[in-house]
């Protein structure tokens, strides 16, 4: 069946004596890893949670994060991933909203539940690393719940980049479904180490499913970060990773970067957030023998949509065609995705509309929340938000989210390309442009720029450098120099928070 219960069964009766696990702390291989989440289900269960109940998740990459989900799994109950990142209040939002009867935890987040805010849920406690072990060891295991393909399977709380986090349901069968779509497209294969980069709260963690379906291993990196990464991909003899954006460039910018042997790595699967051209062109340089495979998909989608094909992008990119590079690909089998305008009309290939898609992966909908999961997914299509271009050979270009989109005098202008013409000047290091109330134009494009570390930029700079890039409608005009841009766990710049910030500044650069 189409369940994480049947899926780890499978593993320990078909791959039992294969690795598994390869943390930093322990190795164990199927057989031994799902002996123990069968006593980490009877721990849960201890504690009085009965099928279809919620429980909480906070800790760092590791295979106890993997231990404790799967083991909610196997007890028929749903996990709540909890962004650790977060403050004390929205923390609580999530566990109310939810519904979550107890927080299993790691020492690091001890400290969370003693917080006022959440002190008055009398969350029940269960640390993973204190006593933990113990009582596994005194625990008779538990029977498998007889799951089935649409039961509720993990609530997935969205990062807020749009307002008040919502939770997705995604099901049993929406979780091994997108498991199987992209075990597909990774060519995944029991000879696979997948390494967990992307924080363990988020929806890109789901890939690693795929890595479990062919009996293949999983290695974790509980804190990212370039150095880190590296030595976590060598050390532990990675043939797959998935990266934000982000993390390609930080990894790219380690200035000992070819001082690590990654001879194992096989396939970087990137996505979530918008990658400029050049990064992808230094990443193809300093990783050579390994794919790169674009991807592109939502929380509410289990994850992903759409793959690139990696021979065909080196193909094409290397008879000269560069726009390749930027494409997300094409949908994963069993996915259909159209591109259509506001009255729901599907749009010819070049048009640009709104990407809307189907299929097994697509979530049930939002927790408790009628009327979003209404507006979202209309007579069974889920509407994802994302403005797109499909184009004659069914490649997907993504053009900018629909909220992001700035209309000023009258000229519809995607953010994202004027982000790329920005991205292109070399002092730049990162770039966000929005829309802020302009009395003349009804919106004004701004800016928001880092610099290059010891490098320089003012308006002039980049109003002639844009210049001849993109239209004259498409400069901003205004902007400011920052440091940093706020961004979400996964790197993605939150430009919500840069809406808020900027709102009726005049700033210049």
């Amino acid at each position: 069946m189409l369940t994480m219960t049947s899926t780890l069964e499978r593993a320990a009766r078909t791959f039992g004596a294969r690795p598994a696990i390869a943390d930093a702390r322990t190795s164990s291989t199927w057989a031994e890893h799902t002996s123990r989440v069968r006593r980490a289900a009877a721990i849960l269960q201890s504690h009085g949670l009965q099928p279809g109940d919620r429980f909480a998740v906070m800790g760092l990459n590791s295979h106890l994060y993997s231990e404790i989900l799967h083991a909610g799994y196997w007890a028929g109950l749903v996990p709540v991933p909890i962004n650790h990142r977060l403050a004390p209040p929205e923390i609580r939002q999530i566990v109310d909203d939810a519904g979550c009867k107890l927080l299993a935890h790691c020492n690091a987040f001890a400290k969370v539940l003693a917080t006022p805010e959440l002190a008055r849920l009398k969350l029940q406690p269960l640390n993973l690393e204190s006593d933990y072990e113990r009582r596994l060891t005194q625990t008779e295991p538990l029977a498998a719940h007889d799951a089935r393909p649409d039961d509720l399977a993990l609530l997935l709380f969205t990062g807020g980049t749009t307002g008040r986090s919502k939770g997705v349901c995604l099901s049993h069968g929406n979780i091994v479904s997108n498991a199987m779509q992209v075990a597909l497209a990774m060519r995944a294969t029991q000879d696979d180490r997948f390494l967990h980069a992307a924080p363990m709260f988020h929806a890109a963690d789901l890939l690693g499913n795929a890595f479990t379906l062919v009996g293949g291993s999983h290695a974790y990196l509980p804190t990212f970060s370039g150095d880190g990464a590296l030595a976590a991909l060598r050390d532990r003899q990675v043939t797959v990773a998935m990266l934000a954006p982000t993390m390609i460039i930080m990894i790219l910018q380690q200035p000992n970067l070819a001082n690590y042997d990654l001879a194992s790595l096989r396939l970087i699967f990137y996505g979530s957030s918008p990658i400029d051209a050049a990064w992808v062109r230094r990443a193809m340089t300093a990783f050579p023998g390994v794919d790169l495979q674009h991807n592109y998909g939502l929380t509410e989608t289990s994850p992903i949509l759409t793959a690139v094909d990696p021979a065909e992008v080196r193909a094409i990119f290397a008879g000269g065609n560069e726009a390749i590079l930027l494409s997300a690909g094409r949908p994963l089998a069993g996915v259909d995705l159209t591109i259509r305008d506001d009255d729901g009309n599907d749009l010819a290939p070049g048009e640009v509309g709104e990407v809307v898609v189907r299929g097994p992966n697509v979530a049930m909908g939002y927790f408790n929340r009628p009327d979003e999961t209404a507006a979202a997914f209309r007579d069974g299509w889920f509407h994802t938000g994302d403005m797109g271009r499909l184009d004659d050979n069914g490649l997907l270009f993504l053009v900018d989210r629909k909220k992001d989109m700035v209309i000023t005098g009258g000229e519809n202008v995607y953010t994202t390309e004027v982000e790329a013409a920005i991205y292109l000047h070399p002092n730049v290091q990162e770039a966000a442009v929005i829309g802020v109330p302009d009395e003349k134009y009804g919106e004004a494009l701004f800016a928001v720029v880092v610099p290059v570390p010891g490098k320089a930029i003012s308006i002039d700079d980049i109003v002639e450098h844009c210049r001849g890039r993109i239209g004259a409608y498409k400069i901003p005009r205004r902007g400011d120099i920052v440091t940093e841009l706020p961004k979400s766990a996964m790197g993605k710049i939150l430009k919500n928070e840069l809406r808020r910030i900027y709102a009726g500044r005049e700033t210049k650069f």
